[in-house]
């Protein structure tokens, strides 16, 4: 990167159940608000917009962003499934690291429907097709929704291959609820155990309870992204930057391996991860806190490995020995992640960025790690792109 990328401001609004929120412009546009208000500047300094969505008509994001003025700046839609949030991210950081623009707002929101996650068009081949079809090989779930067969799959496939139980995942959905009860934000924000989540309603019996997936969720999050020499020309503050990033998508792995686990992106999210290390000259060892994709307990158990924050097959132990929470080597999710604080698909990767923009401002109140030099964000969307962030206290 040729120039200093700031984290100049953040905004985020209250995550909420389907039909229980906002319209999605509202919800983008409240987040756009916070953001520029956190940064301390009006949206006539906006040079780019970046809007990310899943669910949404195209230019659903001028709609949204035109709540916050109408100056004719570009505004580029942006859909990468899951990882669409930190994929708007990735592109405003790029243009302001290689002196295309000075500011840059990057805005994800999104309004689901309640349930599980499924095709929308019908009518034509499914970008999942080639998944669909390795997953028919590997998996037997028939009946099985199509995100859970994927994540329940690879969970299985770890709990075969190193002997991981199935209560390793229920004790990673319960520190995600002690995480989230601190969160104002967060949409379940009611403690359960790992006995809870056990005893809880089996989707796919023996490899998956209810608890352990995410919820359907409505919500917007948003950052302001601005150059170092914009900040301080307007005398914004410039205590949080992205250090490294790097966006990657399937490889040949990801269907030679015939593995569930790269399957739902565990080489991408190496790959993104291993090169965020080498720009930034810091390792897993460094990292105090990390925001990760856990849309489902068994993605969180197996990003661990991927992420280089435990070996490969020793993420159980990391578990028990409490290394992924307070008190811990890394504290995963003190937001209460995508499992209790909720996956709007579109705002999740700028969720991800407002919390760990607010630990390393030391501003995060009730969810604060200590001591935090350096923080790390993986969004995962399959089909597949994964983007990992590093973000350092300047």
């Amino acid at each position: 990167m040729s120039s200093k990328v700031v984290v100049a401001g953040v905004g985020m609004i209250p995550f909420a159940k389907p039909g229980a929120s906002a319209p999605y412009y509202e919800m983008g546009a409240e987040a756009g608000r916070r953001a520029l208000a956190d940064a301390g500047i009006a949206y006539d300094l906006i040079e780019q917009a970046y809007a990310g969505y899943v669910y949404g008509d195209s230019t659903a994001g001028q709609k949204a962003i035109y709540r916050l003025g109408m100056t004719g700046v570009p505004i580029v839609n942006v859909n990468n499934n899951c990882s669409t949030g930190s994929t708007a991210l990735f592109l405003a950081r790029q243009a302001i690291a290689s002196g295309a623009a000075d500011c840059v707002l990057a805005m994800g929101f999104e309004q689901m429907k309640p349930g599980a996650l499924g095709v929308v068009f019908a009518d034509r081949p499914s970008p999942f097709e080639d998944f669909d079809a390795l997953a028919d090989t590997l998996v037997d779930a028939t009946g099985v929704p199509l995100a859970l067969r994927y994540f329940g799959g690879a969970g299985l496939a770890h709990m075969k291959k190193y002997g991981t139980k199935l209560d390793a995942f229920a004790k990673v959905r319960a520190k995600a609820s002690r995480h989230a009860k601190n969160n104002p934000l967060a949409i379940f924000r009611k403690e359960v155990t790992a006995d809870d989540v056990m005893n809880d309603t089996p989707i796919w019996p023996g490899v998956m309870t209810r608890l352990m997936a995410c919820p359907p969720t409505c919500g917007g999050a948003a950052a302001v992204l601005v150059s170092e020499s914009f900040a301080k020309r307007h005398g914004l503050r410039m205590d949080v930057a992205i250090k490294a990033q790097a966006m990657t998508t399937d490889t040949a792995s990801t269907f030679d391996t015939k593995d569930m686990m790269r399957l739902v992106g565990y080489d991408m999210a190496k790959a993104a991860a291993d090169k965020v290390y080498e720009q930034a000259g810091v390792g897993p060892e460094d990292i105090g806190v990390v925001e990760l994709h856990d849309c489902f307990a068994q993605n969180e158990l197996i990003t661990y490995e991927a992420l280089g924050l435990c070996p490969e097959g020793g993420a159980e132990a990391f578990i028990d020995a409490g290394d992924n929470t307070y008190g811990g080597k890394v504290v995963t999710n003190p937001s209460g992640g995508l499992l209790s604080k909720g996956h709007p698909l579109g705002a999740t990767g700028l969720a991800q960025c407002y919390e760990l923009t607010r630990q390393l401002r030391g501003t995060a109140e009730a969810t604060q790690v200590e001591d935090v030099d350096h923080a790390l964000q993986h969004n995962l969307g399959l089909g597949g792109a994964c983007v990992v962030t590093l973000y350092e206290r300047m």
